[in-house]
């Protein structure tokens, strides 16, 4: 009998050389998402009636790198995006060998997040976790069964979560709460942020940050020669970068949700389940995008067979219907920090 999601231990193998290839398990760390029952805010968004963890960061390309080594030497559904090379703005993924023998590698700063992945690769994703990370073709047990059935499903928007599914894509009510609802606001009734820094004021354009809280990695141009907000990121400039666009997993070290995830706001625009005519939702902004990308009131779409350098994704972590009322026990266990992994 496979083992509970929630009681298994994922081992890490980070790499630190350049192209190094990448090891066989992964470690992702969450956050729980508790205040069960709150109420969505004037969008509609933001309900959850259950407790669940959710990622911390972004999935990174070093995470990404070790679920194509595990599943994809042959490729059969195109996990691996030949640009994750080749687009200097976000290169990171290197893949050699033949089909058959393909061995993956991590260019840089393995801490950035993965781009060049559709709605149906992060679900294959979701897929190797709840199935316990193994190697093996892309098939059911690995990739095509799990928390979402594909089956070789590379287009459409029918697939949805399966009822014991843990290790999921969120949906966009559970990727709205992590990100801008705050328990302690309106004296501890609860309440919901502009931005994912919680915060109302337009978040700071930088490359990272150790001291400004309400700070990302946007495209914002304020006019003004003070170090930031001079348009992109990574260069403080109207012009593209020519090079690296994206910041590491947690470069903002205060500018976290009232939950402690990262990064909801800027980086990459993140898939999640919801279903917007024929595309998938999409939620935070990117690198590229303006800071109204980021606020609570913008909703976006791609279609889901999207790979675009502009979008990742996270993880989130659900329990059973079942097993709701557990929650409190089952998280009591786990959360020994506010930030664990799973």
């Amino acid at each position: 009998m496979k083992p509970s999601p929630n009681l298994l231990v994922l081992t890490s193998a980070i790499c630190a050389l350049l192209a190094q290839p990448v090891l066989a398990q992964i470690t992702i760390p969450t956050v729980l998402v508790g205040n069960p029952g709150n109420a969505s805010d004037s969008t509609g968004y933001g309900a959850v009636n259950y407790a669940y963890s959710i990622a911390t960061y972004e999935v990174t390309l070093t995470q990404y790198a070790t679920f194509l080594n595990a599943v994809a030497k042959t490729d059969t559904y195109g996990l691996y995006h030949a640009s994750m090379a080749t687009d200097l703005n976000i290169a990171g993924i290197t893949r050699s060998g033949v089909s058959g023998s393909y061995a993956y590698g991590v260019l840089g700063s393995g801490n950035r997040p993965v781009t060049y992945v559709s709605w149906f690769d992060a679900a294959r994703f979701s897929n190797w976790l709840q199935n316990g990370q193994p190697t093996g073709l892309q098939a059911a047990g690995t990739t095509e069964t799990g928390s979402y059935t594909l089956n070789g499903a590379l287009s459409g928007v029918g697939i949805a979560r399966n009822t014991d599914g843990h290790f999921v894509l969120p949906t966009e009510d559970e990727w709205y709460k992590a990100s801008y609802f705050d328990p302690a606001l309106n004296s501890g009734s609860g309440g919901y942020w502009a931005y994912p820094t919680r915060n109302n004021a337009i978040p700071n354009s930088r490359n990272g940050s150790l001291s400004d809280p309400n700070s990302g990695n946007l495209f914002r141009d304020d006019g003004i020669a003070n170090g930031f907000n001079g348009g992109y990121a990574a260069n403080n400039s109207v012009t593209a970068p020519a090079g690296n666009a994206l910041t590491d997993a947690g470069a903002f070290t205060l500018a976290g949700s009232a939950y402690g995830t990262f990064d909801q706001g800027g980086n990459v625009w993140e898939w999640n389940e919801a279903v917007i005519a024929s595309s998938r939702g999409i939620r935070g902004g990117s690198w590229s995008g303006s800071d109204t990308s980021l606020l609570s009131s913008t909703r976006s779409s791609f279609s889901p067979a999207n790979q675009l350098s502009i979008a990742g994704f996270r993880i989130a972590l659900v329990p059973e219907p079942s097993t709701v009322g557990l929650l409190a026990v089952g998280f009591a266990m786990l959360a020994w920090t506010r930030k664990r992994t799973v």
